[in-house]
């Protein structure tokens, strides 16, 4: 086997989405796990709708994610050209002027207006897509070579009539489009820029991409493209077109949803840890053969296998994915969290503040906001209660101890076996007279870390 070269070439119109990220992620896994290079490049033409720091923030949250690209705009191999499309447009004008030269392309006059009409007309006459038609256009020699002085054309790859374009695409098996339903299709735009059928095989050419994998939505494009290597004798890539990826009721995922988080920069603000997004993403569309969930970068690698990519739309599960986080949470290290979330309070203190909150946090962010509880202490218990004998037992076996974690516990299995309670009715009252909280983490780490001095003051309340 050749060496795997595989490419993720978002355009800057926006920031990583989900999608994106995990088309990168599959691409990456499938490089790496064959010792291949993997490359991200820009397709940057579309100027309009760029957006300012957009292949920054590809880049960025891609490293963030723990994808690193072999080569890309800032690591570019001298031998691929460059990696911005913007940068390479006589290239693409080269190769445009000899498909023309050679008559496998030709230039189209028609203004936006006629297009559009010749649109109508295949619309009224029932026909189902539209088919661009070369002969449509009736124009005199001198409003012609009038639009072709001022460059007012466009210009079209001509394909031949009957002709089937197929591959065997890795996810879903073998595709075939005849020509006929295509019809010849826009290769340079009138204003001098590439459409991306073009110049994504240009650069998948000459960046000596072997595989492509991509979303599904370029099924249609794979034929137009496999026209243009065939206009040009050079040999394609293989192609693999990945599912969808859907909300838990199997709709597509839209931009517009507000409902979950959709951008990889939303989650590295909220501080989920970047290794369970690497891992939960990866089962998105894809299964180990050991049936393996929870696995690390190095693990992905050497078990990604592309015959294993699903063939079915797979659900974005926000509940897994939460878990993922908590378990990856959990695995990092104290003083890496303690870094982020700028405790004032001792070392000691935040070391068990820290080990006690990441055992059910899914995010940095959630560990802040469970400090403010010990920082800004209520006053008065905002919760219905009334004294009990759980409490004043509980405060005056507490009362006779240093004040510990362990003997904090002591101070409950004792009140526990006094009194013959238990559960609910032993844990409920003593968390919510020491802590003034209905729920939290382990109750006697809990009750430790708001001090001495604060906790006696509320018991003695109800003694």
């Amino acid at each position: 086997m050749n060496k795997i070269r595989t490419r993720y070439a978002p355009s800057p119109t926006g920031y990583l989405h989900i999608g994106g990220a995990r088309t990168a992620l599959f691409c990456y896994l499938f490089a790496k796990h064959y010792g291949g290079d993997f490359i991200f490049r820009l397709e940057d033409t579309d100027v309009e709708r760029n957006v300012v720091d957009g292949e920054a923030s590809q880049l960025n949250n891609l490293a963030w994610l723990g994808i690193i690209p072999d080569e890309s705009p800032f690591k570019p191999n001298p031998k691929c050209g460059k990696y911005r499309q913007s940068e390479k447009l006589d290239v693409y004008h080269e190769l445009v002027n000899k498909l023309v030269k050679k008559g496998l392309a030709y230039k189209a006059y028609e203004n936006t207006e006629e297009l559009a009409k010749q649109h109508q007309e295949q619309e009224d006459a029932k026909i189902a897509s539209f088919r661009y038609d070369p002969t449509w256009l009736k124009i005199s020699d001198e409003e012609k070579n009038r639009r072709d002085k001022a460059g007012e054309y466009s210009i079209r790859l001509k394909l031949p009539k009957n002709k089937v374009y197929e591959w065997e695409d890795i996810v879903r098996g073998k595709i075939s489009v005849n020509s006929d339903d295509i019809g010849d299709f826009v290769i340079m735009k009138s204003d001098g820029y590439p459409t991306y059928n073009f110049a994504v095989v240009v650069d998948d050419h000459q960046m000596q991409i072997s595989h492509v994998l991509r979303g599904e939505e370029h099924i249609t494009n794979t034929p137009k493209q496999l026209a243009i290597y065939e206009a040009f004798n050079w040999t394609p890539p293989i192609f693999g077109h990945l599912t969808i990826i859907t909300n838990m009721e199997g709709k597509k995922l839209s931009k517009r949803d507000k409902t979950m988080k959709q951008f990889i920069e939303d989650y590295k603000n909220e501080g989920y840890c970047p290794e369970a997004i690497f891992n939960f993403l990866a089962l998105l569309g894809w299964t180990s053969a050991d049936k393996s969930e929870m696995m690390s970068q190095e693990e992905l690698v050497k078990k990604f296998d592309y015959t294993r990519l699903s063939k079915s739309p797979s659900k974005f599960d926000i509940v897994k994915m939460e878990w993922f986080s908590k378990q990856y949470m959990k695995q990092l290290p104290n003083n890496f969290i303690i870094s982020k979330i700028s405790s004032p309070k001792d070392d000691n203190w935040n070391e068990i503040f820290v080990e006690t909150y990441k055992q059910h946090s899914s995010t940095i962010n959630q560990i802040k906001e469970e400090l403010k509880i010990y920082l800004y202490p209520k006053a008065n218990l905002e919760i219905p209660f009334q004294e009990n004998n759980v409490v004043t037992t509980f405060f005056k076996i507490l009362r006779s101890k240093s004040f510990t974690i362990e003997n904090i516990q002591v101070a409950i299995d004792e009140t526990k076996n006094l009194l013959n309670v238990k559960g609910k009715d032993l844990f409920m009252p003593i968390r919510i007279a020491t802590t003034y909280e209905e729920h939290g983490p382990e109750l006697a780490k809990a009750i430790y870390l708001f001090g001495k001095d604060l906790v006696f003051s509320r018991l003695e309340k109800w003694s």
